[in-house]
């Protein structure tokens, strides 16, 4: 049996599967200082994708809206790094 073959034709989590996969490309070229933290989100989005795909879709826009730079809260220089 094929890679590709489904049992079922669920479009919404093959685009969520596209969108992780998209994700995992662009914070695995990340330089080393940033990557750790960006690879932690993500891992967290892919443990929720198995239980809650809505949730985790909205989570995973915020991290690729993050790293286009297109983040709506700017964090000030003495804020504390966080997720």
């Amino acid at each position: 049996m094929a890679a590709d073959d489904r049992l079922t034709d669920d479009l919404e989590d093959d685009e969520l599967a596209r969108r992780l996969r998209e994700a995992h490309r662009r914070v695995r070229a990340l330089p080393s200082a940033d990557k750790a933290r960006y690879a932690r989100r993500y891992l967290a989005i892919c443990d929720l994708a198995k239980r809650d795909p809505d949730r985790a879709t909205a989570r995973l826009e915020a991290l690729l809206a993050e790293l286009d730079g297109g983040s709506d809260t700017p964090r000030a220089a003495e804020s504390t790094p966080g997720d």
